[in-house]
């Protein structure tokens, strides 16, 4: 059975947490908006199209006769289904509680190009972003960097504990990667006071299971997207003396 997957062609987006857990756990699917003849256009006809439990906005995943939405929703269901998740309740509530605290900060993330409005361009509230990027970089990135750090402290590197990785693992590291597009030289600055979280970027970064999707076309590159890397959002470098 191969699942299908619905999300804008032409961006990583929140969509790409899903694709990161369905490639590395080699789970058949289709990116349906990304096939020829259906694009953004086939997308939106889909997703307002009459059924029982209609999504609100992609990504959404159509699964054993159900529509999933909200990317944290579709990960549970996954890593339940494919052993992508603990195998006991408090630890799926466990993992669903740290990818719901990825949304934020994703969302956070967002709303620091688009602090007023996302119908208006960047351009239409730069001043705004300036301000709030300026807020994100000093408070908001070292506490949710901070707050991951701890997850990790428990031991064995993945967050959910145990030997093998869990979907919030391949989350975070998106999340990492983002990061690291968006504000590289703030980045550059805290990094080392998060070596576990920098090392589960790593980690997962270097995992088998993920090679062949991260060096396909398959693999979206960043630009228009949730992270999105504005020279004037991001600190400046520290001059070396």
């Amino acid at each position: 059975m191969s699942y299908e997957l619905w999300y804008w062609s032409d961006i990583p987006g929140r969509g790409e947490f899903v694709r990161l857990a369905l490639e590395a756990a080699n789970i058949p699917y289709r990116d349906c908006a990304r096939e020829p003849q259906v694009g953004s256009q086939g997308l939106i006809e889909d997703m307002l199209r009459t059924r029982q439990h209609p999504p609100f906005a992609p990504p959404y995943l159509v699964a054993e006769g159900m529509t999933l939405g909200q990317t944290a929703n579709i990960l549970y269901f996954l890593g339940e289904r494919h052993g992508l998740a603990p195998a006991d309740l408090p630890g799926r509530l466990w993992v669903n509680q740290l990818q719901l605290t990825i949304a934020d900060i994703v969302a956070e993330a967002h709303d620091v190009h688009h602090p007023i409005a996302a119908s208006l361009y960047y351009e239409d509230q730069q001043t705004e972003a300036l301000r709030r990027a300026a807020y994100f970089r000093k408070e908001r990135m070292p506490k949710y960097l901070a707050y991951f750090e701890r997850a990790l402290s428990g031991g064995g590197g993945w967050l959910a504990g145990g030997e093998r990785w869990s979907y919030v693992d391949l989350s975070l590291y998106h999340v990492i990667f983002g990061l690291l597009y968006a504000f590289p030289h703030r980045m550059a600055m805290i990094a080392r006071d998060y070596p576990q979280v920098m090392a589960l970027h790593d980690r997962v970064a270097n995992l088998p299971e993920l090679q062949a999707y991260l060096t396909s076309p398959r693999r979206l590159a960043m630009g228009a997207d949730l992270f999105r890397h504005y020279v004037e959002l991001d600190d400046k470098p520290t001059q070396q003396t």
